[in-house]
């Protein structure tokens, strides 16, 4: 089935709770095929799964965000053990790092995010990690763990073309959201270029980083087609062709069958 897939939105947000079944039935009319709603905390967890739980094209990712990792209860990984369990989980996420904020101690994101690798692993599901001004550290976790792990994504993707290689050599598949389309994303671009079809991803991370041009406003899953215009334009590739597959590439990280 052709059409396009949202890899990372938020759809459990507040900022959807007046209007959750319109923006859900945006994203069907416009051709999006499925997306994954991701957890950031036990709480955001089991609304995604419920959400997920309540339409055949959506999917949910549970974890725990390195924003709330000082949040977590000391049995956290029980609840999420309970949660993988479900049906229609398809990865761990998002989980990682983020020294740009800090807003959990940078020693307690790290052991909350091994944790949840060593979860993924005992369950055989992908990882969709967060990291942002934190690829070294990132990097150096992921590779202890790549073996064993059953791949994965970075999501919102906002390093160098160096550091994307480097995270597709464990076996990582590359996402970009709407940053790709901002008119001084010339880095960000330059890695784009870098990762291979086999290895790209669309997502909007709605209802945050509006792509060009819906920039400004809240942001939302039908909104996608608007990376897609821009990765297509920029590797001079078919629309139709991006969208196939970076559909297809969704489809087998999270292993759905559409």
């Amino acid at each position: 089935m052709s059409g396009l897939f949202d890899s990372h939105c938020h759809l459990d947000d507040a900022k959807f709770d007046l209007d959750r079944p319109d923006v859900i039935g945006r994203m069907q009319h416009n051709g999006i095929v499925a997306c994954v709603t991701v957890g950031s905390d036990l709480v955001s967890s089991q609304r995604c799964l419920d959400i997920a739980g309540d339409h055949e094209d959506i999917y949910a990712a549970v974890g725990v965000h390195p924003h709330e990792a000082k949040e977590a209860p000391a049995d956290y990984l029980l609840d999420l053990e309970n949660m993988l369990n479900k049906p229609k989980v398809v990865a761990l996420g998002e989980i990682g790092l983020d020294y740009h904020y800090d807003f959990s101690p940078r020693e307690t994101q790290a052991v909350v995010f091994s944790e949840q690798l060593d979860l993924a692993y005992r369950h055989q599901l992908p990882v969709i990690v967060h990291v942002r001004e934190a690829h070294g550290d990132v990097l150096k976790i992921l590779r202890e763990r790549a073996p064993k792990l059953s791949g994965g994504i970075i999501h919102c993707f906002s390093g160098s073309a160096q550091s994307a290689r480097e995270y597709m050599a464990l076996g990582f598949y590359i996402s970009f959201a709407g940053s790709v389309t901002f008119k001084n994303a010339s880095k960000l671009k330059e890695a784009a270029l870098a990762v291979p079809f086999n290895r790209l991803l669309i997502e909007t991370d709605s209802p945050y980083l509006s792509p060009e041009p819906k920039r400004g406003k809240r942001n939302e899953p039908a909104n996608v087609k608007y990376i897609c215009e821009a990765l297509a334009l920029l590797r001079g590739t078919p629309y139709e062709q991006m969208a196939y597959m970076t559909a297809q590439n969704a489809r087998d990280v999270f292993a759905i069958q559409l």
